[in-house]
């Protein structure tokens, strides 16, 4: 139910982006969505990969700080209103919701990452909404 998300806390430094995306097409591991937010002093890589475990692994073993976070994948209609409709859901449970960013699944569906203070109440919540989850 639950997908590993890979995060990179990268130095906002020219090429530094570049080389957590080398590391990962050398190890044969396809991106299927990222969000990059930065700072002034660095930035935060969030990632859904084909082998979480591997990317972390090859990233940390070539001096990046990783770290695997649960998450739920969300498919969506293409209709007005479908995103505020799901998070509708998780709000009235009080659920409060850390972040979310566009993952790009190539069926033609609009789907998103959405991480929340509790993913067990989360899935349930939509589950029960007849929200569809996604696994990788």
């Amino acid at each position: 139910m639950f997908i590993n998300q890979l995060s990179v806390f990268i130095e906002n430094e020219e090429g530094r982006l570049g080389k957590v995306l080398d590391i990962l097409k050398q190890e044969d591991i396809n991106i299927i969505s990222l969000s990059l937010a930065d700072s002034s002093e660095f930035g935060l890589l969030r990632m859904i990969v084909s082998d979480a475990e591997k990317g972390k692994s090859a990233l940390r073993t070539n001096g990046f700080s990783t770290m695997l976070t649960p998450v739920l994948a969300v498919k969506l209609t293409h209709q007005v209103g479908a995103l505020q409709n799901v998070l509708a859901e998780i709000c009235k449970e009080n659920i409060n919701i850390e972040y979310t960013y566009a993952l790009a699944t190539g069926t033609g569906d609009a789907s998103i990452v959405i991480k929340t203070e509790d993913l067990e109440k989360t899935a349930q919540v939509l589950k029960n909404a007849g929200v569809e989850l996604l696994n990788f």
